[in-house]
């Protein structure tokens, strides 16, 4: 049997320096917000060729100083390709920094058929308020989660049994941002999206495990040192953990690969961060909530002793 526990400030210490790496990357490359949080233009482009989507944005930045995000999207109905650039900023783009963009992208496709189809500008305000939902709706989710957890794990500690899986999912929460800052993908809807399905895959797993844990009390009584517990719940759940977690990876893994050879970015943001987040989930369920648990149940019970005498 593994001793999670034993062995726990090994993993912390390993959490610990995966949070300063990411830590010291938002220093080196700052956090990058794309346009639907920080505010800019959108510029869409019909076109017929064939066009790169990371060669595009290298001759927007070329044109206007700016940094961009350019999609390749498919319109069905019409039978169109057509181009997506977006420039994120506090200012819109002006009319003849758009002629700009234009002209360099035409000038660079020349056999592409480019044709400027539709100019939107995103207010910074809009930006500001849909950034805010999108932290709001993760707040919420650690709240539900802790009142959920506490309620139906009031035997083993409630609302304490809740709090280190809160603590386990910021770890998630961290890594997947992380990813996002490391990679230098613009944070957008695809980082709500990963941290939201991230936050139900981990809470899910570390669900099992408590149920496991609750179970063996009940079996063993409750004169059970936690971290026996907790090493025994863990070895009895982890390969289900594990397998599940390893099936997520490789899904999100073929869906990388597809997007990473059409070049589809938008699915390729979310994609990225989602396999590092699966990983991340199946790690902290495993070694860290768990022996967090089991740590503050032992704090409990040394100052219930300490309270008799």
């Amino acid at each position: 049997m593994i001793r999670f526990y034993k062995h726990r400030f090994i993993y912390f210490t390993i959490s610990l320096c995966l949070i300063l790496f990411g830590l010291v990357a938002a220093f080196i490359n700052g956090i990058q917000l794309d346009i639907q949080f920080k505010g800019g233009t959108i510029l869409k482009y019909t076109y017929t060729d064939t066009i790169h989507a990371e060669q595009a944005e290298e001759i927007v930045e070329q044109a206007v100083g700016q940094n961009s995000n350019c999609l390749l999207q498919s319109n069905l109905a019409k039978d169109e390709k057509m181009l997506a650039v977006s420039l994120a900023s506090n200012e819109a783009l002006t009319s003849r920094e758009q002629e700009a963009v234009t002209a360099a992208l035409t000038q660079a496709y020349p056999s592409a058929n480019l044709a400027l189809s539709e100019s939107l500008t995103v207010e910074p305000f809009i930006g500001k308020q849909f950034f805010t939902k999108g932290m709001i709706a993760i707040a919420l989710s650690f709240l539900l989660i802790l009142v959920y957890v506490g309620v139906r794990f009031k035997n083993i500690g409630g609302l304490s049994a809740g709090a280190m899986a809160i603590v386990a999912l910021f770890h998630d929460a961290f890594i997947v941002t992380a990813v996002f800052i490391i990679f230098k993908i613009p944070i957008n809807d695809s980082f709500i999206a990963a941290i939201l399905t991230i936050i139900g895959f981990s809470i899910n797993d570390t669900i099992v495990i408590y149920d496991r844990v609750r179970e063996n009390e009940r079996l063993q009584g409750r004169k059970t040192p936690p971290e026996e517990l907790v090493d025994l719940s863990v070895n009895q759940s982890m390969m289900r953990s594990v397998n599940t977690n390893l099936a997520v990876f490789l899904s999100i893994t073929v869906v990388y690969i597809f997007a990473q050879i059409y070049d589809i970015a938008s699915i390729r943001s979310f994609a990225l961060p989602m396999m590092f987040g699966t990983l991340s989930g199946c790690y902290s369920t495993i070694c860290i909530a768990g022996p967090l648990w089991a740590m503050w149940q032992k704090h409990k019970q040394a100052g219930a002793k300490i309270a008799k005498a």
